[in-house]
């Protein structure tokens, strides 16, 4: 069940990268993600209906709001910010380096061990993103450098949360965990939407993305990924963005007509290996059983 939502939340955030580079220029990052957010409060707001639910949000309120904002409100506006300049597929792939962070920080931060399938799944993930870059890294305007810091600058920001929220928010409902940290990133992203709000009316098109990007890739999406962190570890969850570059570049081939290379194919296959072995679901022999320990 858990290798079946992991595959099906690649799939939702891959296409998020699609829709964020279609509603981005039209709205503008800081509106687009509180849109976003805010959409995706509402269709969760249901779960607060009990009043454990609501028992839970009130007790955890400050856990919530960091968790608001360093998984949504700022790596959301941070990705938004560089699909003006990077294309979706490439953005998916910068993705794909949140598992090295949330290792890292949990490793440093958490005292965590870390297993040698992990080690190694993480590397070998790594060098399968490093084979989708270098098909499409060329020498590029300042811009274009300010939004790949943005992107790592994102990814680390998830890095912190998951090993946040696997600490602060243990035992938490998956689903209020979901709409608090939604309604949180809300409120840290209305005003500054407010004073961003583009002046020019926005397509029907961009309208669309925005709705798709909020109850589909946020509403539902974060749901999976709560669930994933609950009963199957910060890891396995994490490691959901090994997988997220293939749907971006498939998404982008098709809908936006981006460009599909044999180097980016190479790199994907290798990105799926090291997904496999993150996750235990390759076990290449009894020497990679070991430990390594802070």
């Amino acid at each position: 069940m858990n290798i079946a939502e992991l595959f099906l939340l690649a799939a939702i955030w891959g296409a998020s990268f699609l829709f964020m580079r279609v509603g981005t220029p039209e709205f503008g990052p800081v509106p687009l993600i509180a849109l976003r957010v805010g959409i995706a409060a509402l269709v969760l707001l249901p779960v607060l209906r009990s009043a454990a639910a609501r028992s839970h949000l009130r007790s955890k309120a400050w856990p919530l709001l960091i968790v608001g904002v360093t998984n949504s409100a700022l790596p959301f506006s941070l990705f938004a910010y560089s699909t003006l300049y990077l294309n979706a597929g490439f953005d998916a792939i910068l993705n794909a380096t949140v598992p090295l962070w949330t290792g890292v920080i949990a490793f440093v931060w958490l005292k965590a061990p870390m297993s040698r399938p992990q080690v190694i799944g993480m590397l070998v993930g790594m060098v399968g993103v490093m084979a989708l870059v270098w098909d499409k890294i060329g020498v590029g305007a300042s811009s274009v450098w300010l939004a790949i810091g943005a992107v790592l600058l994102a990814t680390l920001s998830y890095g912190f949360a998951i090993n946040y929220s696997k600490t602060r928010l243990a035992g938490v409902p998956p689903f209020v965990v979901a709409c608090g940290s939604q309604l949180a990133a809300t409120l840290v992203l209305l005003p500054l939407a407010v004073w961003y709000w583009p002046a020019a009316p926005v397509s029907a098109t961009a309208w669309y993305s925005v709705l798709a990007l909020g109850v589909v890739c946020t509403g539902v999406a974060y749901a999976i990924f709560y669930r994933l962190l609950e009963h199957a570890g910060s890891a396995y969850a994490a490691s959901v963005t090994l997988l997220i570059p293939i749907f971006g570049v498939i998404w982008g081939a098709v809908f936006l007509k981006e460009e599909v290379t044999a180097t980016m194919l190479v790199g994907c296959l290798i990105v799926l290996l090291g997904t496999a072995l993150a996750t235990g679901k390759l076990n290449l022999g009894g020497y990679l059983t070991g430990k390594v320990a802070k």
